[in-house]
């Protein structure tokens, strides 16, 4: 395994691990495609995939895989030996089978909640798969195993999320919650009151007061010019 494609593989699990919480051990589905690719490239998925992942690996499939590569015959008999050793998750199509693809998609609605990588050559799956954000994505080349990167829409995806644009809406109920605990939230019909204002004293109240003259301080003044006008007539 070369170290510039191992490097390559962490980083992307990194990305997947932290902003999409995928975590050990590691539930990859995959298809008829893809176990006869690793059938014709004689590639050990079971040994080779844990390695390039970093981590303990849940191979598995659906019933709809099994049921698609028994009704193509001998052509695809070795990839079906190969697909029905993986584990058998349930799907939602017991009465009537759909194809491996559309069966695959359905795995992955809703979120991608059992955080599956999908494993595939099949180029048409392959655009819807990464049309959904937070979706690993695995395929062959030659004789290589390849965890392609990031999609457009996971890349997106993770930018609102960092710009608080969008918020999960399991944290939504989570925010309401805590809200609500903390009383922060009002009831419907309640208003807010105006709080009134403490006043100031008057601005008028402040001024000084001037001081009269009274008329007795204005009388002394008179009666001693009359006295001294008497003087002089004398």
């Amino acid at each position: 395994m070369g170290v510039t494609r191992q490097k390559h593989a962490k980083k992307i699990m990194g990305f997947y691990k932290h902003n999409f919480q995928f975590r050990e051990p590691f539930q990859v589905l995959l298809d008829g495609t893809f176990c006869q690719a690793a059938l014709r490239n004689k590639i050990q998925i079971r040994e080779q995939l844990p390695g390039y992942l970093g981590g303990a690996t849940q191979l598995c499939t659906t019933r709809c895989v099994i049921k698609e590569l028994e009704s193509l015959g001998k052509a695809l008999y070795g990839a079906k030996l190969i697909a029905q050793r993986f584990q058998v998750r349930s799907c939602s199509h017991h009465k009537n089978p759909v194809s491996g693809s559309a069966c695959l998609l359905s795995m992955i609605e809703d979120g991608n909640p059992h955080h599956f990588f999908i494993a595939t050559q099949d180029q048409e799956l392959s655009k819807k798969v990464k049309r959904k954000p937070g979706i690993p994505l695995l395929f062959i080349i030659q004789n290589t195993m390849v965890l392609d990167k990031p999609s457009p829409k996971s890349l997106a995806f993770v930018q609102k999320l960092q710009t608080n644009q969008l918020v999960p809406e399991y944290q939504k109920q989570s925010i309401v919650e805590l809200k609500e605990k903390e009383g922060l939230v009002k009831q419907e019909g309640e208003k807010r009151r105006k709080r009134k204002r403490a006043g100031g004293p008057n601005p008028l109240s402040c001024l000084k007061k001037k001081k009269k003259k009274t008329q007795e301080g204005q009388e002394p003044s008179a009666e001693k010019k009359k006295r001294r006008k008497r003087k002089r007539n004398r």
